[in-house]
């Protein structure tokens, strides 16, 4: 960097000093240019070099100063107190620099995180990478505070370096994202999220990706991102270099590293494929507890109160019932800080919540396996697993939140009696021992009555009860290993009342599966028990079943279709009828009759007809019709009443005849001389109702007028406007138009004639000048 001379003889030296030769200053800056290029070509052949000592003699590997990497990352590496390395990170640092794909497995807690964070720096810095030459590494993880904590790591020991970082989780703004985006050298991003950006947003390019990082592999894959990975892989090129890790190595970690890994060297997969080699860390005390299921919170609120000064993390199997217990147990105020974190929060709760338990001394934790991967949770006393885990992985990726590095820590399992024997086979399988211990009564409270309670008083917390009830009888009905998780065995009314429920609510999937099972049964029995119990069925039914009927189907077999039974029932009377003449016809018949339709004789002669149709039913419909026909036969006749206009009721008369009726009106000049005077009388009421009605009309009109005027006097008087909204002991339900001046013109109303011109007549402003022209019209009537 040059700067400018400054002038005047006080400065001889400053003067003197600040004058170069132009070529001088090339010359040095190719120098330092040359510098800078040798010292990344003996970085590479030391590399080179190191990754074979090492295999040789790995214990003389120690700390990160002795590796073969630039000064800006050991500078970022001992400005964030990193020192010395774990045994992951001596065995794949060397590996990736030299430039290989690693497969790497490790268990929780031993700095898998750098393990692939400094390779990542030194592959950019030798590939001289800058701002113009776009995305060099990703990496991605499976949950979004993983995410958000591989960033800040590498943010720590990063600083010295020129590249350009950017962090792409669910949760943000996307066109925020979008914009900074393609400016990003390293990007560290959740699948979901990546994939949105690769297919929508224009000029993210992944063409130059020099380095992949899949971290927790395993939980990428569990999550049900595999559609989603593949999706991803096919957008990135083949020539580039993976490093996979993960604390557990499964059937779809190894098919996704034979998908994406050439030639990987595996570190610590061997140990972690052998089932006598457990993956825990040796400073971690693992206990468990049997307990029915109504028991659990109890025991957990006891456990929370016998120690207050711990840092505890405790996992449940859905977010409704972290949401319960965090609610219930804040309104019962335990006396230490109570968190909550699952995947139903807002992003920026999820980061607010994950940054104050890392902050906290001593809080409690209430979480999701959202929380079970990855995350560094510093200095965790407890990590209770108050639901069982799916299987043996899951357990050991919860109890990895403690006894981190060299720190110590506990563990305790809460088992169910029907839980105990599966789930302590599947973890031995993993070389785990758990010990089991038990709970000292005097140290525990039942808080049942506290939760009924709070349910009483709260509906909100009697919500929140139901849904957590559903949501883990649903975790236990959706686990794939049934020998562990029994749903049958569950006491359901139990569990609804630790809960504070008043009883066990209705859950649509286990009436299904009732249903289903019922199902199942019927369709297991055998035939001949399955007929027998059809034909009790329809005998119970229908009691009086023809014999002969019953007979002819043993003769075919005994086998009884639904549309046999269907036709029986007697209320189908018609298609009953319509089926039966058909099944009774002999279909063996002449050649001639081939086409006929052969109709039943029906011989109604030597019997009523009454008899021959009762002979066909029941005895009990019999003894029921005949009741109904006595009842009806010997009802009483009953006469019509009729009302007149006073409300004065009569016996209805005959219909008279209308010949009778004119004959006795005098012939037809009669009968329209009384309908003309039937006519006239009427219309003297109209008339008689017509001036009453205009009588009242009027009064009402200056009734309103009067109470107009007083309004508009009291408002003169007081100085204000009168408007639709005005205030008046004398304002009336009416309707008063707000359309109106208070001109002078209103004293000359009161004497002008009651007359309208034409427009006022055809234009009503209010309802008197509707009422006015109605009464008009009537009188030119």
């Amino acid at each position: 960097m040059t700067s400018q001379p400054v002038a005047g003889p006080s400065h001889p030296r400053r003067h003197k000093k600040s004058k170069k030769d132009p070529k001088t200053l090339v010359r040095s800056t190719k120098a330092k240019a040359l510098s800078e290029s040798q010292r990344i070509d003996v970085l590479e052949r030391q590399a080179m070099e190191f990754a074979s000592i090492i295999v040789e003699a790995p214990e003389s590997l120690k700390a990160f100063a002795d590796l073969p990497i630039s000064e800006n990352t050991k500078r970022g590496l001992k400005k964030a107190f990193f020192v010395n390395m774990t045994d992951i990170q001596t065995q794949s640092i060397p590996v990736s620099l030299k430039g290989k794909d690693v497969l790497g497995a490790a268990r929780t807690g031993s700095g898998k995180t750098l393990a692939f964070l400094v390779p990542v720096l030194e592959v950019l810095y030798r590939q001289r990478w800058g701002p113009m030459d776009g995305l060099g590494a990703l990496i991605i993880s499976p949950t979004r505070e993983l995410a958000v904590q591989i960033f800040e790591v590498l943010r720590s020991i990063g600083g010295y370096h020129s590249f350009s970082a950017g962090l792409v989780i669910g949760g943000k703004n996307l066109k925020d994202e979008r914009e900074r985006l393609s400016r990003m050298n390293i990007l560290v991003a959740t699948p979901g999220r990546l994939l949105q950006h690769m297919d929508q947003t224009f000029g993210f390019e992944s063409d130059n990706l020099k380095l992949l990082v899949l971290d927790e592999a395993d939980r990428i894959l569990d999550m049900g991102f595999s559609r989603t990975l593949s999706a991803l892989l096919s957008h990135l090129p083949k020539p580039r270099q993976t490093l996979l890790f993960s604390a557990t190595q499964t059937r779809s970690v190894k098919d996704l590293a034979r998908l994406s890994l050439q030639n990987p060297v595996s570190i610590g997969v061997n140990a972690a494929d052998d089932p006598s080699a457990s993956s825990i860390p040796t400073n971690l005390e693992q206990h468990y507890l049997v307990c029915t299921l109504d028991q659990k919170l109890s025991i957990l609120w006891s456990f929370i109160k016998s120690h207050l000064q711990s840092k505890i993390i405790v996992f449940a199997s859905s977010c409704k019932q972290v949401r319960f217990m965090f609610e219930t147990f804040c309104k019962m105020h335990p006396g230490m800080p109570l968190i909550h974190l699952h995947g139903k929060q807002k992003q920026t709760t999820r980061l607010s919540m994950y940054d104050k338990f890392t902050q906290s001394k001593h809080a409690v934790l209430f979480a999701t396996d959202i929380a079970a991967r990855g995350l560094d949770f510093p200095s965790v006393d407890w990590v209770l697993q108050l639901d069982a885990p799916e299987d043996a992985d899951t357990y050991v990726h919860r109890v990895g939140r403690t006894a981190r590095y060299e720190s110590k820590g506990k563990g305790l399992l809460f088992l169910m009696p029907s839980e105990e024997e599966g789930m302590l086979a599947a973890l031995k399988t993993k070389g785990i021992e758990v010990q089991k211990i038990k709970v000292k009564p005097s140290k525990q409270q039942d808080i049942r009555n506290q939760l009924q309670k709070l349910a009483f008083q709260e509906p909100e917390i009697k919500y929140l009860g139901q849904r957590a009830f559903v949501s883990y009888l649903r975790s236990v009905y959706l686990h794939k290993d049934k020998s562990i998780f029994k749903l049958a065995e569950l006491p359901a009314n139990e569990f609804a009342e630790s809960l504070g429920l008043p009883g066990a609510p209705k859950i649509k999937f286990l009436s299904k599966e009732v249903a289903k099972e019922k199902k199942n049964a019927d369709r297991r029995v055998d035939t001949a028990k399955q007929q027998a119990l059809q034909e009790k069925h329809v005998e119970r039914e229908d009691e009086d079943e023809d014999e002969d009927e019953s007979s002819d189907d043993s003769d075919n077999g005994g086998v009884r279709t639904k549309y046999d039974r269907m036709f029986e029932r007697k209320n189908q009377d018609v298609l009953s009828q319509h089926y039966s003449k058909l099944i009774e016809q002999d279909v063996a018949s002449d050649e001639d009759d081939f086409i006929t339709l052969k109709r039943a004789d029906h011989d109604l002669t030597e019997a009523p007809l009454r008899e021959v149709a009762l002979e066909n039913l029941s005895k009990r419909k019999q003894k029921l019709g005949n009741a109904k026909r006595t009842v009806l036969l010997n009802a009483p006749a009953t006469k019509k009443i009729v009302f007149d206009d006073s409300g004065v009721g009569r016996e209805a008369d005959e219909v008279a005849n209308a010949e009778d009726w004119v004959k006795e009106k005098g012939g037809i000049e009669g009968v329209v001389e009384e309908g003309n005077q039937y006519a006239e009388t009427e219309r003297g009421k109209m008339k008689n109702a017509d001036v009453v009605d205009k009588q009242e009309a009027r009064e009402k009109k200056k009734e309103k007028k009067r109470k107009r005027k007083e309004r508009e006097k009291m408002a003169l008087e007081g100085g204000g406007e009168l408007g639709a909204h005005a205030e008046s002991p004398l304002s009336d339900d009416g309707y008063v138009s707000p359309e109106f001046d208070l001109s002078s013109d209103t004293e000359q109303e009161e004497s002008r004639p009651a007359k309208r011109s034409k427009v006022a007549r055809s234009q009503p402003s209010v309802l008197e000048d509707e009422e006015e022209l109605a009464l008009a019209l009537l009188r030119r009537v």
